[in-house]
């Protein structure tokens, strides 16, 4: 195993447009031995997931500017600056979306790794402070996506499935 200290510079990692906002994998599970995954995420006024779950990852945001509006089946809730929020293991359907007019900051991790290969495969490589549009969701892109679920263990519901 490799016990060398990494150190990753603001303007590192692999920058993706996923969602309607930024995703900087800041380190992967290629890095971490596969126990775990850092992603910056930048969103956008509006932007943010549909409803999803992963019963077999955890996933930790911190939110480090704005706010955005959490959704979960038993209701939701603004977390603003220096928020936290853990959805534990076990598949709780949530989602988040910056309903503020300022754009949102939040560090994502993800217990182990792999949520970030994910968003490496539906997102679009991007430059900073490029926000790429969401993907028309065609016929093709929507199959796409459902094969993307299967693969990492995920499950994609309707944008108003939690109301």
């Amino acid at each position: 195993m490799d016990s060398t200290i990494s150190i990753i510079n603001k303007n590192e990692g692999k920058l993706l447009g996923v969602a309607g906002g930024n995703y900087r994998i800041i380190i992967s599970g290629k890095e971490t031995n596969g126990n775990y995954a850092v992603i910056e995420m930048i969103v956008p006024p509006g932007g943010g997931p549909s409803p999803h779950a992963h019963p077999n990852t955890q996933e930790m945001f911190h939110v480090l500017e704005g706010e955005v509006e959490f959704k979960t089946e038993t209701g939701k809730q603004i977390v603003s600056k220096d928020g936290f929020v853990n959805i534990p293991f076990g598949g709780t359907i949530h989602c988040f979306k910056n309903t503020s007019e300022k754009y949102a900051r939040l560090l994502c991790t993800v217990v182990p790794a792999g949520l970030e290969n994910l968003f490496d495969e539906i997102g679009t490589p991007a430059l900073p402070g490029q926000f790429l549009p969401v993907p028309e969701l065609t016929e093709k892109r929507k199959e796409f996506l459902k094969e993307i679920d299967l693969k990492y263990g995920q499950k994609t519901y309707p944008p108003d499935f939690l109301g």
